[in-house]
């Protein structure tokens, strides 16, 4: 019997880089919520005790480097399964885009092989095993809103934002992680106010979130790619209530509480990015 799992893509409400630890990760406090963009996960059991893996993306591979094989690995290493699963996704969030599109897939896959071999593991077991996979997989196994600490495996829960549109335009370039973490210098970055975001979700107050949404890595995504900055610009001139770099980037996403308008601001990022998506926060 295939079991089917949605995977809800991500974006940042704050992302604040502390220090870089003894382990050569950086410590960070990231406030996340799950919006209505989704990648679609189906597994299989088949016969061999193997792991397959099918999509339609040039940018992803199918094969032991894709996170969801990895999160198949590891759930059937931890819980002593011998049997095999085929995995097909069907991707509709961005490939490097800042908005969690692997880590979100794992989950699903991790969600779902428990459900299909009934191994009966709780959220939080699930989302330790994700952080073995990626920093961004156990926020992504439980979704909706939290701060995630750490290297992003500690997870508080927190209030979801007040429903709104969330507007989202990806220039026509990948971001590595790696790469910006590589180029971090923490004595030049600024710090989002995570109280007063934290705050702000607490009173459902929608204005004060736009006014503290911050991300410590925009500045050197910036440097690296200048076009996101252009972007983040736009995103502002088109009337957004807040505007953010989602993740290392290289996604900018707006805020509006008005349908009409998050539908003016889409059809004028469309000028200037081929993806670029009107969703909703999840509640």
């Amino acid at each position: 019997m295939a079991v089917f799992e949605k995977a809800p893509a991500k974006i940042n409400l704050s992302l604040d880089v502390l220090y870089k630890r003894p382990d050569a990760y950086h410590e960070v406090a990231m406030i996340m919520t799950s919006i209505d963009l989704y990648d679609h996960i189906e597994l299989t059991p088949i016969q061999s005790d193997r792991i397959e893996v099918t999509l339609y993306s040039r940018y992803v591979p199918n094969d032991e480097r894709n996170l969801a094989y990895k999160a198949a690995k590891v759930f059937k290493e931890r819980y002593r399964i011998r049997a095999g699963v085929h995995i097909n996704i069907e991707k509709n969030i961005p490939v490097s885009a800042g908005l969690g599109g692997g880590s979100t897939d794992a989950a699903a896959v991790l969600r779902g092989l428990n459900e299909m071999w009934q191994v009966g593991a709780s959220l939080h077991e699930l989302a330790e095993l994700g952080g073995v996979i990626g920093s961004d997989v156990p926020f992504c196994v439980y979704g909706h809103t939290a701060i995630a600490t750490g290297r992003g495996e500690k997870i508080r829960h927190l209030p979801s934002p007040v429903p709104c549109w969330v507007i989202l335009a990806k220039p026509d370039i990948g971001v590595s992680t790696g790469t910006v973490f590589r180029h971090v210098d923490l004595k030049y970055i600024r710090h989002p106010n995570t109280e007063k975001i934290m705050a702000s979700l607490y009173h459902g107050d929608f204005m004060q979130l736009c006014e503290n949404i911050g991300n410590a890595l925009e500045t050197t995504t910036m440097g690296l790619h200048p076009e996101v900055q252009y972007i983040k610009e736009k995103m502002v001139q088109a009337g957004a209530a807040g505007a953010l770099m989602s993740g290392s980037g290289p996604t900018i996403y707006g805020l509006v509480q008005q349908q009409g308008k998050a539908q003016r601001i889409y059809n004028g990022m469309r000028g200037f990015c081929q993806e670029v998506f009107m969703v909703r926060t999840l509640v």
